[in-house]
């Protein structure tokens, strides 16, 4: 190779659920370096107040480009992604991808017409998602769901504890009663999920998550800017640990290390109650 080093990525999200677009991004692009950031400290974001987010968002990802440059910034959470995409397009040349629930492909994938929404109580409410149905999927019945448990459900599957399948099964009951053939997992989070959703949802033939759009659209910025050779053909620097650092604002969810290693995102470097004072945790071999 050129010698060139390896384009980089920035993932962030409020906990765990990002993990699943930087697989994603992973697959696609093997020889992107990925640093995944998560406000862990501040999650769930559902609770808190626009100014709160954008706040916490634009603090951690300023001092993570500081201490590792990045080639595009991806903000994987849904709620982050409806208020602070502006502030940090404003704060940095850097290109900033955000996530949106995937409506428009799934529309292009039901059969019957029926879909189905699943995302955290917040987004269901928020307006834009009104406009994103009627824009693409104008002609389909959609049914929302908005269930509480789902994103700690998800969280909770990092320190090895099973998802309780009988409250899925119960809180999944609106879609067998629509009869969706098509479910937008409208939440990063959610992919963590799908072999349990699955499982309640047997009759279930699309299931729609926005990771693809998001690799595409780094592939597209990395393109650009004459990146994507590397991005796609080289072995990343971290060789075995494609993620160069995983920084979160809290504690490090217990599981984390042998947790990414399943996703095929085994860390290099590990830092919790970042930033702090305290030196990071080398993962190296220690899943």
């Amino acid at each position: 190779m050129s010698g060139q080093a390896p384009p980089r990525v920035l993932v962030f999200d409020s906990g765990v659920g990002g993990l699943s677009v930087a697989a994603c991004i992973h697959r696609y692009l093997p020889g992107l370096e990925i640093v995944y950031l998560a406000d862990n400290a501040g999650f769930p974001y559902g609770d808190k107040s626009e100014t709160v987010v954008i706040d916490r968002c634009c603090t951690l990802i300023a001092r993570a480009l500081q201490l590792y440059p990045s080639d595009v910034i991806i903000v994987a959470c849904n709620t982050a992604s409806t208020v602070v995409l502006p502030h940090l397009r404003a704060m940095t040349p850097v290109p900033v991808v955000g996530v949106v629930p995937a409506i428009k492909p799934a529309a292009a994938k039901t059969v019957n017409r029926r879909m189905g929404l699943l995302a955290t109580p917040a987004t269901v409410r928020r307006p834009y998602l009104d406009r994103l149905i009627d824009e693409f999927a104008g002609d389909c019945k959609v049914e929302r769901i908005g269930h509480p448990g789902l994103v700690r459900w998800a969280e909770d599957l990092v320190s090895g504890r099973e998802v309780p399948l009988a409250e899925l099964q119960a809180a999944m009951q609106p879609f067998r009663d629509a009869d969706v053939d098509t479910v937008v997992l409208g939440c990063t989070h959610y992919p963590l999920l799908l072999e349990s959703l699955k499982q309640t949802l047997p009759s279930v033939r699309f299931w729609v998550d926005s990771g693809e759009a998001i690799a595409r659209r780094v592939a597209w910025l990395l393109e650009q800017k004459g990146q994507l050779a590397l991005a796609e053909g080289q072995t990343c620097g971290a060789g075995d640990h494609p993620v160069m650092s995983a920084l979160f604002s809290g504690s490090a969810p217990k599981g984390i290390i042998t947790f990414m290693t399943g996703l095929g995102l085994a860390p290099r470097l590990l830092n919790e109650d970042w930033p702090g004072d305290a030196p990071g945790v080398t993962a190296i071999g220690s899943v």
